[in-house]
């Protein structure tokens, strides 16, 4: 981005430490981007027109930069590398970065410097009289604010906010939808200050014309930026656009307006329309390179947001298929829970799996496979599917089942490593429910009684599928009390960047026992929200299952 500048341009931290820097400012101050990066910008380069250093509390710029508002200055000095004093123009402005920090971009020209920037031959006053180091500080922040979401609807209120009062009374946003129509989406007002939506005047719109003239139909086929008017509308309408055309210049009050399309890589996405009504310049042809340069830059991120969007219906899509319906057991109580990882395409490695084997026997299954994206998916498919077959073609125990399958792991599936607890629940002779269980480095599952006493089930650990291995496994087997619950859980539940895991395992064996009254579903739902770490970045799948009580007849 500091590369596409034409003036001198750099970023600040927080603390004001440079952290990015471009040719243009280098040149102009005599440093290399070795010399400037990691120094604090105001002990390096604010200076006085004497070559003296500034009080922090006296320099504008610092002022500003602590202030975290937009500012410019027209006469100040900054530090060469060779101890001489350049006399300076500089624009500050503070945006977010991806990470959530607080960025500063800081643009800045020599005075009286001429071939920094030079504005465009144009006739007419360009884009509501912005300074050229305003403008680059626009298109600064329309890159980092558009680039840093990957939702549709956040993107273009940030563009409407971006827009509006600063260059406009109006912004209309019409998009092309995948089945190839046209909606307005967008329709914002500035009012005393404030933004408003104007909800009456969005919704679906007429198809593109094909060959119409008129300025919208134009810009939804890609063509160039022009400028449209009331009297631009007033012949005999040649489509069902220029029709809503004229309605929103009527009702909108606009007597200017300025419209270019909005387009990726690959095709047109719709049109931006800018319109000014309380404002009483008229738009000119000098302000559509700066709104072509917008809308470029809008292309990119609602390109980019819709891609995102696809992908995340394919895997929640796939997400439906893979994580299977609990059966019906009688007698005993099951739920499920799944939770994708905040920042992947809502679908990962962590699975669940519970069906009823050929002799009546309950199996359960939790595990995580490596990632949390649609190859961890994929992988997570395979591997539940040749567990079914393992436990379905013989009557094994899980020890021996988890051995098989992390034998076939390593040749017919593409999970490189993964961890998984196999288990089956069985009745005893005297009533009483039977749990026996195998560990493949997962976490252990916790029992809680009908009393709230807990306690981890550590026997029957083993190593992890996919090392290669070939040391045995081991089963282990435990009575469950009446009323007791069972929770099979993903290490994102209790891992945290912040915290050990055993700060998460001692979180969740309290907040279990806590709820150990509750009914199964408000258990489960509670349980997530109280211990799942707000910090963490995974997927989550618990599996829970009660016994029935001691009141409930065997």
């Amino acid at each position: 981005m500091l590369g596409a500048i034409g003036t001198g341009a750099y970023v600040v931290d927080e603390q004001g430490c440079i952290i990015a820097v471009n040719s243009r400012a280098e040149k102009l101050l005599g440093l290399s981007a070795e010399e400037l990066v990691g120094h604090d910008a105001h002990d390096l380069l604010h200076r006085n027109r004497h070559g003296e250093t500034i009080p922090r509390t006296q320099c504008a710029m610092r002022q500003a930069f602590l202030a975290a508002r937009t500012a410019q200055g027209h006469a100040d000095w900054f530090q060469r590398g060779d101890g001489s004093v350049l006399t300076i123009s500089w624009l500050l402005t503070p945006y977010g970065a991806d990470n959530g920090h607080l960025r500063t971009l800081v643009l800045f020209h020599p005075v009286g410097d001429a071939d920094v920037l030079t504005p465009p031959e144009n006739t007419g006053t360009a884009a509501g009289s912005l300074s050229d180091l305003e403008r680059l500080a626009l298109l600064a922040e329309t890159t980092t604010r558009l680039t840093s979401t990957l939702d549709v609807d956040e993107a273009l209120r940030r563009l409407v906010e971006l827009v509006v009062p600063r260059l406009a009374d109006w912004a209309v946003i019409d998009l092309i939808t995948d089945s190839d129509e046209v909606r307005r989406s967008l329709v914002v007002h500035a009012e005393g200050g404030v933004l408003v939506t104007r909800e009456d005047l969005q919704g679906p719109m007429p198809p593109v014309p094909e060959q119409s003239p008129m300025p919208l139909s134009r810009a939804l086929r890609g063509a160039a930026s022009t400028l449209a008017s009331p009297e631009t509308y007033t012949g005999e309408p040649d489509s069902g656009i220029a029709v809503e055309q004229r309605h929103l210049f009527d009702v909108t009050g606009m007597h200017s307006a300025a419209i270019a399309p909005i387009r990726s890589l690959r095709e047109v996405l719709g049109a931006l329309t800018l319109g000014r009504s309380a404002q009483p310049e008229a738009f000119t042809v000098a302000d559509l390179p700066l709104l072509e340069d917008i809308t470029r830059r809008a292309g990119m991120a609602l390109d980019n947001a819709r891609l995102y969007q696809r992908q995340r219906k394919v895997a929640e899509t796939m997400q439906r298929h893979l994580l299977p319906p609990l059966p019906h057991v009688p007698r005993l109580e099951m739920t499920a829970r799944y939770l994708p990882a905040p920042d992947a395409s809502q679908v990962g490695g962590d699975w669940y799996d519970a069906f009823v084997l050929e002799d009546g026997t309950t199996a359960l299954a939790i595990g995580d496979v490596v990632g949390h994206d649609l190859d961890a998916a994929a992988g997570m498919a395979q591997l539940r599917n040749m567990l079914r077959a393992y436990a379905w073609s013989q009557e094994q125990p899980p020890s021996q089942v988890v051995e098989w399958l992390d034998h076939a792991t390593a040749h017919v599936s593409e999970v490189s490593m993964a961890t998984l607890v196999f288990a089956r629940v069985t009745t005893r002779d005297d009533g009483r429910w039977e749990l026996t269980w195998t560990n493949a480095g997962h976490p252990p599952p916790l029992l809680i009684t009908h009393d709230g006493l807990t306690r981890y089930l550590t026997d029957g650990h083993g190593i992890l599928l996919g090392t290669g291995s070939r040391l045995g496994r081991r089963d282990a087997t435990v009575t469950l009390p009446a009323g007791s619950t069972l929770v099979l859980y993903t290490d994102g539940l209790v891992e945290s960047p912040r915290h050990s895991i055993d700060d998460g395992l001692g979180r969740l064996r309290r907040h279990a026992a806590s709820l150990a009254h509750r009914p199964l579903e408000s258990f489960t739902d509670e349980l997530l929200a109280r211990v799942r770490p707000p910090d963490n970045e995974d997927d989550v799948a618990i599996l829970a299952l009660r016994t029935p009580g001691p009141d409930v007849a065997s």
